[in-house]
């Protein structure tokens, strides 16, 4: 069982904006979805309530919700309490699929130094925002795969990078 993260990030690494993914690049929703299909997928609870309603639970992964709010219910996914914990209880699972955290920035800067894998979307656009992802650092990381520039039907350029934690 390895521990994953995944998210895009326009330069300077925004990857959010009020709540939301300021871009639009389907192939990216695509690329996550292939990726994380059969697996266990970690969000905090702003993150869940990001997702259109109408996508939650993501269909076809185990779906869990981190959160302080004890009283908090998510219709169709888990909920914990502490990252830690939701993280080796995912761990100990007999599954051999991957538990991917998939955001928000307070999530994934808390995972990080759990994580074994990164799948990155680099989107080539200079936007504000107030959510950042967490600083690679190259001493830790190691880029293990990255496509050529592509560009998204709505115009949008992008590349995918997985990393690899150092040994």
């Amino acid at each position: 069982m390895s521990i994953a993260l995944i998210w895009a990030e326009a330069r300077g690494g925004v990857i959010g904006d009020g709540g939301t993914i300021p871009w639009h690049v389907p192939e990216d929703l695509a690329h996550f979805k292939e990726l994380t299909l059969g697996g266990t997928v970690v969000m905090g609870r702003r993150t869940w309530q990001s997702l259109p309603e109408r996508f939650r639970p993501l269909v076809g992964r185990r779906n869990v919700v981190v959160t302080r709010d004890r009283d908090f219910a998510a219709a169709g996914a888990e909920v914990g309490h502490s990252l830690d914990e939701v993280l080796d209880a995912s761990v100990r699972d007999e599954s051999s699929a991957p538990v991917w955290v998939i955001g928000g920035g307070d999530i994934y800067a808390q995972s990080l130094a759990r994580a074994s894998r990164l799948e990155i979307t680099e989107v080539d656009l200079d936007i504000a925002g107030d959510t950042r992802a967490p600083r690679i650092d190259p001493a830790l990381w190691a880029v293990a795969h990255e496509t050529d520039w592509l560009e998204s039907r709505t115009g949008i350029r992008y590349r995918f990078v997985s990393h690899s934690r150092r040994r």
